[in-house]
């Protein structure tokens, strides 16, 4: 969480009438206690106009989307960020929508509209799959890895779990250097394995077994013998082969 961020969103949604009460927020312009407000209900009333705000700098405006992330942790605030991404015509900070990311995927604690965003929105996307990537860790990978621990471990640790979308080409060599850290071992597992999975999962079969068969797992590890199993037997995702992961879980208890 920006705390800055989080609370100049703050004072912007008290003035227009919701303040937080207790563990939730109501509309403060209702008479006597005020109607109970989710957060759901204040993301879309209040997510877009940020960015139709003509007395916020673009910079600024990406900024106060992100503390309402913070504070509202909903997804359809993320949306219009990335709607406003698509529709500024080369006016819009990247930079700053990056950096904003990046720093709470950093955060002890982060909010799972930021991971959930980052798959369905930039990941899942191939016209927007590799810069989005490239940004929240591949340009940093080899950098992560050898530094070895600190916050963008923390960083390195969720884009790989949530990976699975992301082009096989565009995230391969990201993979091959997180596999020499094994305490990335476990969330490029889970990389792989949303690979396979995801609707949208990318892998190439023999490339992603080699890989697997790089990773030290705790004995007993959830699926990785059936994952190894459809690897080794060629088979891309689950979607295109419905039947192989049956197959490897059955060949699993035998």
């Amino acid at each position: 969480m920006d705390a800055q961020a989080a609370e100049e969103a703050r004072r912007r949604l008290a003035g227009r009438g919701a303040v937080e009460a207790g563990d939730g927020w109501v509309d403060a312009s209702e008479p006597g206690q005020g109607q109970h407000l989710t957060h759901n209900e204040i993301a879309h009333s209040w997510a877009g106009e940020v960015f139709t705000d003509k007395s916020l700098e673009a910079a600024e405006q990406v900024r106060l989307a992100f503390g309402l992330v913070d504070l509202l942790d909903e997804y359809w605030v993320t949306a219009e960020i990335r709607h406003a991404s698509r529709g500024a015509q080369g006016s819009f900070p990247a930079d700053v929508l990056w950096d904003c990311y990046r720093q709470r995927l950093e955060a002890e604690q982060v909010a799972e509209a930021i991971t959930y965003s980052l798959r369905v929105d930039w990941f899942e996307d191939r016209d927007t799959a590799g810069t989005a990537f490239a940004e929240v860790l591949g340009n940093g990978v080899d950098h992560i890895v050898a530094k070895g621990a600190g916050a963008s471990l923390r960083r390195a640790d969720r884009v790989l779990a949530c990976s699975g979308p992301v082009p096989w080409p565009v995230k391969r060599q990201a993979y091959d250097t997180a596999a020499r850290l094994p305490a990335l071992h476990e969330p490029l597992f889970k990389g792989l394995l949303t690979s396979y999975h995801d609707v949208y999962g990318d892998l190439e079969p023999a490339a992603a077994l080699a890989l697997l068969d790089r990773l030290r797992l705790p004995a007993g590890t959830p699926h990785l013998a059936e994952l190894r199993f459809v690897l080794a037997a060629g088979h891309t995702n689950h979607h295109r082969s419905p039947r192989a992961w049956d197959e490897a879980a059955q060949a699993a208890t035998d």
